[in-house]
């Protein structure tokens, strides 16, 4: 199998409460919490990686997600696949990227990232 590469360059926390979760951060942390948009706050740390706080799905309610950007999304899928993880949101298309959510073998959630500019022809 062919390794695939990939940097995080994220994470998203999620809550049941998420507008909860974002005053914790921000008045905590200092954290920078933008207004909802998909449910969805995106997030500016204190110079580290930046990410987002959602409401977590019926099958991920709470918890936190890496994001992890990889050139090409499908053979990443794949090649996650064939080691042993699961697929819990199929590729999603989004304005500018797109996105896909994993379980790996031992039950760590992942987001996999995979800009729109880097499009495969």
């Amino acid at each position: 199998m062919e390794k695939v590469n990939g940097k995080v360059i994220g994470f998203e926390l999620n809550s049941q409460d998420p507008d909860k979760a974002a005053s914790f951060y921000a008045n905590v942390f200092g954290w920078k919490v933008g207004a909802p948009n998909w449910g969805y706050h995106e997030v500016e740390t204190a110079g580290a990686i930046d990410g987002g706080i959602s409401k977590g799905p019926h099958d991920f309610p709470h918890g936190t997600r890496i994001q992890i950007e990889v050139e090409d999304l499908d053979k990443a899928i794949q090649a996650a696949k064939e080691e042993g993880a699961v697929v819990v949101r199929e590729k999603m298309d989004f304005d500018s990227f797109y996105l896909a959510y994993l379980v790996d073998p031992v039950g760590i959630g992942i987001g996999l990232v995979q800009s729109r500019s880097k499009d495969q022809k």
